[in-house]
């Protein structure tokens, strides 16, 4: 069965053009031109991956993914404007799992699109028990419990929601607590394909990490920061 990609971008040119892009690549699209409009369908019917434009009309892509991000987490890469740092980084913080500046490379474009899909494969329970397949087991440090097959994290029983990429990182970093991990070795860990991410998006997604199980702990501090080294998981 072939992904299902949400385009939502109110340039009906880059619309039209990525949807048939994506079509000839075997994907099935959904498009939307508004992020009002979005918001209902990708809730109600969520597809694989969404792929959001920030600067829209009424309700813009990071209001969109605010609101998505309450119900849903689905893979979300941002379409961003070349200048707009600062709406990258808030994307990003808020749970994005990439970005792309326009003008961008429809090739690019979909090779982040199906390295993503991957990911979210590797994190999904209908891996387990296919032929050749290693199984992921259950991840247990100290309160934390991490389960790859059915991409669920608790803390301390509590559930948090993570991203696809965030699930991947705090995989790395616990799968060996004590052991620090530079920024590359997680940016190999949760992109693939020789895709190109800078420090300042990994350091994104450890804040927002960290975030997410301060709302579930407000004592959290079991990701530690070794200035000009990486990041570990404490060794309790």
């Amino acid at each position: 069965m072939s992904a299902t990609i949400a385009l939502v971008d109110d340039d009906r040119n880059i619309l039209t053009s990525v949807s048939i892009a994506l079509q000839a690549e075997g994907f099935t699209t959904r498009v939307y031109s508004d992020g009002e409009t979005a918001l209902k369908s990708l809730i109600d019917n969520p597809p694989d991956l969404a792929v959001l434009d920030i600067k829209m009309p009424q309700m813009d892509g990071l209001e969109l993914l605010r609101r998505l991000r309450e119900k849903a987490a689905i893979p979300v890469i941002f379409l961003t404007s070349k200048d707009d740092e600062l709406d990258e980084a808030l994307g990003l913080a808020m749970g994005a799992d990439d970005y792309i500046a326009k003008p961008f490379s429809q090739r690019l474009l979909i090779a982040r699109i199906r390295a993503i899909l991957r990911r979210t494969e590797h994190a999904s329970p209908a891996l387990a028990g296919q032929p050749n397949e290693p199984v992921a087991l259950p991840i247990e440090r100290g309160r934390l419990t991490m389960d790859p097959q059915r991409h669920r994290v608790t803390w301390a029983g509590a559930p948090v929601t993570l991203t696809v990429t965030e699930f991947l990182i705090l995989e790395t970093l616990a799968q060996r607590p004590g052991i620090v991990k530079t920024r590359n070795q997680l940016m190999d860990a949760a992109y693939h394909d020789d895709i190109y991410v800078d420090d300042r998006t990994i350091d994104s997604h450890i804040k927002r990490v960290r975030r997410k199980f301060k709302q579930a702990d407000p004592e959290f501090d079991a990701i530690e920061t070794l200035y000009g080294a990486g990041y570990r998981f404490a060794d309790d």
